[in-house]
């Protein structure tokens, strides 16, 4: 069975963002995803508001019918609109405000208490509780104490090793196979724990298919990619080809 994918759908509205306006709908784009054959949808609400908005989620909970994913910091005001919103998951991640996207995982061994309150306010809620982190054992062990659910184990660099010219040259191609190594003895020991184990950040139709031959990862969240392709292909078509790609690497 091929891995779950949760479209990120932040990028439709960075394009409305931009003009401060309606359009497009972040509805309509959640809605196109699903009938494409998305198991989720994903949204990240960052504390600057730089693209989705508080209204946002309510909206996507009323209207979503798969799963609804929401990246958010640990922080009280985060964890209080994920409490009375209640999307079906949350991934806690990093964030800083002068970075352009998430810079890597959250470190959750250094934020151990916040991450740990955090999750038993979510959980409580019933909500079931990702954290996105790098592919680290002490990482992972430490998401485990701290009462996740499911790990997301971040790709940035096994992304970066596979761009253009980067994977063609020098020893790229070995490294980023001695990345694909890592991520899955981590996915292996995360499984070992009981948790659930996802995948994400920078995956491309190109290169995911090599995480999608690891068995243990159950979920990819991917959005820039397929946003970009959706301008020329359209959204629907863009994501059927995610989905492809996803099952002919699995």
């Amino acid at each position: 069975m091929s891995a779950r994918l949760n479209v990120n759908i932040d990028h439709v509205a960075t394009i409305r963002e931009a003009r401060k306006t309606i359009e497009p709908s972040i509805v309509a784009a959640a809605v196109l995803c699903e009938q494409a054959g998305a198991d989720g949808i994903t949204v990240h609400l960052r504390g600057d508001r730089r693209h989705i908005q508080d209204r946002d989620i309510e909206l996507l909970r009323d209207v979503v019918t798969t799963y609804l994913n929401v990246e958010m910091t640990s922080s009280d005001e985060m964890v209080a609109i994920a409490v009375r919103t209640a999307p079906d998951a949350v991934s806690l991640v990093p964030e800083n405000p002068n970075e352009v996207t998430t810079d890597g995982g959250l470190n959750v061994a250094a934020n151990f208490d916040s991450v740990q309150s955090a999750i038993d306010k979510l959980r409580r809620a019933g909500i079931f509780v990702s954290i996105f982190l790098d592919p680290v054992a002490e990482q992972i062990d430490a998401a485990n104490r701290a009462g996740a659910q499911q790990v997301e184990l971040c790709t940035a660099e096994y992304a970066e090793l596979t761009l253009g010219s980067r994977a063609a040259h020098g020893d790229g191609a070995k490294r980023a196979a001695a990345e694909v190594e890592r991520i899955r003895r981590s996915a292996t020991h995360a499984l070992d724990l009981g948790l659930k184990v996802a995948a994400g950040h920078g995956l491309t139709y190109r290169n995911v298919g090599a995480l999608a031959s690891i068995p243990e990862i159950t979920e990819f969240n991917i959005g820039h990619n397929i946003i970009a392709r959706s301008v020329f292909a359209g959204l629907e078509n863009a994501v059927r080809e995610m989905i492809s790609a996803i099952r002919q690497g699995s």
